[in-house]
């Protein structure tokens, strides 16, 4: 399948993830084919929207997820250079981070485990569901054209469930290990950029917290309201004996400063909340050091919201950077929601979920791969012109303002089609008949689609 010259630039800097010129070109393959596919992302549904559903060597294409010798985390590092560079080339990066569950069944998926579901779970009712569990990474920022921030995937891991673990006679790391050697290395990729980290109360640990803010990493979530809260150390007068103090005098808890009468609270506008325009809270706040017996001491900015019509529960939120200003904070906190619409779109339009590998090593790269595709679909629509990037897809019972990713990909999988035989020339008068592979192609797209 032809290259388009304009998503060339894109494509061709993962040459280098690659050893072998041969697995590369099988890869890119299978790159422009998943972009194209409709439905499943099967390796053969890939094969048959290329036009090689006749390819009699059709196990190579698999040996590039189960075999074939190539770094993953070379291709993460490229692909964030590129988000990075298109999308947030000045100021604090925001990085998103969150689990995600792959519902997937079978004896020989091993490292598959029962969790419990976040989707469908609530405070009162717990749902378990048993599948892969996938962290992932993603680069908060604004899509201009899209009029609203969105979350782009670059780097994902598996977290293998503990039975998993002690099958194998390995030491079961726990999610926030996970969030913390991925949060890390993004630190030593990005070592000139000030970095903001959000996350929901899966990631509200304190040795956790303490060892990225030791690496000048900013950390935002929820904290709980009986979260123990101090003042900061009283300065240590002359001639005491014994160790220093750790934390100052004990604060009332956040739950009862919420029911304080006196309590200041201050109005504010929060623009770009939760998918509304936006939207008035009431929030207090003030710094304090969070302490846990055995663990270290940790200097928070600590944020208090409630709702003055009670549309939601009031609810608390961290920084690690006392300095930072509350309301910046709320704002950087209402992005993390763009993470559950990126795991939205990726099972309903990249076939996440789909796939049907067996094998640990394909398994262990198929997921990660499908859901930096959704960075890269975003990053081939920033090459596009205005027109193309900017049509929107609406119907009479359905409008909406502004594209979205479904448009995005629809606009990319245009100019594939295009540059594939499509788009003729004006000078030529003479109207020449499509190719076989790209008619079987095409025939796939359009009559195989449900």
């Amino acid at each position: 399948m032809y290259l388009p010259a304009r998503f060339a630039a894109v494509i061709l800097t993962f040459i280098p993830v690659f050893r072998q010129q041969r697995t590369w070109r099988h890869a890119e393959l299978l790159l422009i084919a998943a972009i194209l596919a409709p439905g499943r992302r099967t390796i053969a549904s890939l094969l048959r929207i290329a036009g090689l559903s006749r390819e009699r060597r059709f196990t190579t294409y698999h040996r590039v997820l189960n075999r074939a010798a190539w770094d993953p985390p070379a291709a993460a590092r490229l692909l964030l250079g590129l988000l990075i560079a298109v999308f947030a080339p000045s100021g604090p990066v925001l990085l998103g981070i969150d689990d995600t569950i792959e519902r997937r069944r079978g004896r020989r998926i091993s490292a598959k485990g029962i969790y419990r579901d976040p989707v469908r779970s609530s405070k009162g009712h717990f749902v378990k569901a048993s599948g892969l569990r996938w962290l992932s990474l993603m680069l908060l920022a604004p899509v201009p054209w899209a009029g609203r921030t969105w979350a782009l995937p670059f780097l994902t891991a598996l977290a293998p469930s503990e039975r998993y673990c002690r099958e194998r006679g390995r030491r079961h790391k726990k999610l926030t290990d996970w969030a913390r050697q991925m949060a890390l290395q993004a630190r030593r990729w990005l070592p000139g950029r000030e970095i903001v980290l959000l996350g929901d109360s899966s990631f509200a640990a304190l040795d956790f917290l303490v060892t990225l803010a030791r690496q000048r990493l900013t950390c935002i979530t929820r904290l709980r309201l009986d979260a123990a809260l101090y003042e900061p150390t009283p300065p240590r007068r002359p001639g005491t004996v014994g160790r220093p103090r750790t934390k100052g005098a004990r604060l009332p808890k956040l739950a009862d400063v919420l029911v304080d009468g006196s309590t200041c609270w201050q109005r504010m506008l929060v623009p770009a909340w939760y998918g509304e325009r936006e939207r008035v809270v009431e929030i207090c706040s003030a710094t304090a050091v969070w302490r846990h017996a055995g663990l270290p001491v940790l200097p928070i900015r600590w944020v208090l919201l409630r709702d003055p019509q009670r549309r939601f529960d009031p609810q608390a939120l961290l920084c690690t950077d006392p300095a930072r200003d509350p309301l910046q904070i709320v704002r950087w906190f209402i992005q993390r929601w763009q993470v559950e619409v990126t795991f939205r779109e990726v099972r309903d339009h990249l076939g996440v979920e789909t796939q049907r590998q067996w094998s640990d090593r394909a398994i262990a790269r198929t997921t990660p791969c499908l859901l930096a595709l959704f960075s890269i679909v975003t990053l081939l629509a920033a090459r596009l012109d205005r027109h193309a990037r900017s049509a929107v897809c609406t119907d009479a019972w359905y409008r909406k303002p502004r594209p979205t990713f479904a448009d995005a990909l629809g606009a990319v999988r245009r100019q594939f089609w295009r540059e594939q035989g499509l788009l003729l020339s004006a000078r030529q008068a003479e109207v020449r008949k499509l190719r076989p592979t790209l008619r079987h192609g095409i025939a796939y797209a359009l009559c195989q689609a449900a």
